[in-house]
This record gives C-alpha cells, sequence and structure tokens, in this order.
C-alpha cells in the first residue's frame, strides 16, 4: 500500500522569532511563549508534551505527557518508575521533551537530563490529585502485559472499597522527574520553510543563544 503525501502543505505566516525579542533566560522566555498559548483558548492542553527516552533495548521512544509544573530547574512530570518510561531513565538519564502548538506555529525542544524528585514531592502532588487518579495509578502496573480491560476494572472496585473512607497511599514506585535542561529551542514557522530556529545553550552557568538554520 502507498499513499503520496505531498499535497499536504501549509504556509506558516503567523509571527516571527527574532534574537532581540527574546529574553535572556530561556525558562522566562518559556514561560512567555506558554502563557501566549494557554491564552490563546487555541489549545486543549497546552501542558501536553512528548517525552522521548532511549529504551533499555536502544530504541528511542517518544509519547505524551501532561507536563505538570516548571521553575527555574526545570520542568517537571509524574509517572509509575517501573514503567517502560521509567526504566527507560533508570537506565539512560538523557531525556526529549517538545511542545507543538501548531495553532501559534510553534514548537520547542528541550534537551536535558532526569532525576527523580523527593519522596515528599511526588506524595505532595499524588495528593492534589483526583481520586479516580489516585486509585488509577494503584491499578495500574504501567506497561506490564494485562489480560483483559475487565481485570483492571475488577482490581479498582476492589480498592475504591478498601480505602473508600481512607486516605489513598501514594504507591512506593509513583512519583516525578524533573527534567534540567542543558538545550532549549525555539522554533517559530515562518513563510517558505524558512523557520525561525533560536537555541538556547548551557555553557556552564550561562546560555548562549545561537540561531540555527531551518
Amino acid at each position: 500500500m502507498s499513499e503520496k503525501l505531498h499535497h499536504y502543505r501549509k504556509s506558516y505566516e503567523k509571527d516571527e522569532l527574532l534574537k532581540t525579542h527574546v529574553d535572556d533566560n530561556p525558562m522566562q522566555q518559556f514561560r512567555r511563549w506558554f502563557y501566549e498559548v494557554r491564552e490563546s483558548g487555541t489549545v486543549d492542553e497546552a501542558n501536553a508534551m512528548t517525552v522521548s527516552t532511549i529504551g533499555v533495548d536502544g530504541f528511542p521512544r517518544g509519547r505524551v505527557v501532561l507536563l505538570k509544573k516548571y521553575d527555574e530547574n526545570g520542568f517537571y512530570f509524574y509517572t509509575n518508575y517501573e514503567s517502560e518510561k521509567g526504566a527507560s531513565l533508570t537506565h539512560n538519564k538523557h531525556i526529549c521533551l517538545s511542545f507543538f502548538w501548531p495553532v501559534l506555529e510553534r514548537q520547542i525542544i528541550i534537551k536535558g537530563k532526569a532525576e527523580k524528585t523527593s519522596r515528599e514531592d511526588s506524595v505532595n502532588y499524588f495528593h492534589s490529585r483526583p481520586r479516580g487518579s489516585q486509585l488509577g495509578a494503584l491499578v495500574s502496573q504501567q506497561s506490564s502485559v494485562i489480560e483483559s480491560r475487565e481485570e483492571m476494572e475488577r482490581r479498582l472496585q476492589q480498592l475504591e472499597r478498601q480505602y473508600a473512607d481512607m486516605e489513598i497511599p501514594c504507591p512506593l514506585n509513583w512519583g516525578g522527574y524533573l527534567v534540567r535542561p542543558v538545550e532549549i529551542e525555539f522554533w517559530q514557522g515562518r513563510p517558505n520553510r524558512l523557520h525561525d530556529r533560536l537555541q538556547y545553550k548551557l555553557d556552564g552557568l550561562d546560555w548562549t543563544i545561537n540561531r540555527l538554520q531551518p
């Protein structure tokens, strides 16, 4: 089977990205763009990002995860540490995060190193989640094979009864990752595929900014 997709074309013309217009600190520039995307009201989940890791089998793998916090240290997300992504990060701390906001013709690509957050941070975030999501974390042995969905739903019903009048404990194998960036690229679509690409690269404690060819 073959299908040509040559006719899928779009001209990007909504904005420009110049070194004279950006913040010297990439985290502040991220904050600016994230705020603009969120306030535009055109993106359902502005914090949705693709998390790419190198698996134990040597293959890269990407999946969409929700960013839950960012600060001067980096970017935070939460997951099962025994999942495929958790096993990959135990094997190799190098990670890539990417955001794509097509309505504003923008993307951000972040290279960094992941580290587990403190147990206190993980527990605090866990208990901020809806109870259904908390129970889901107990139910799912993420990335492992299961015979049927009904098996998961039976387990969920058991836990709903077990914790009906109790606080749900945060599993020991569940928690946060902090991604400390070493490189952040901001991409703005431009006409004729001559896109604007500004790359922030960490050099010691300072960030250098370079314009990359599209």
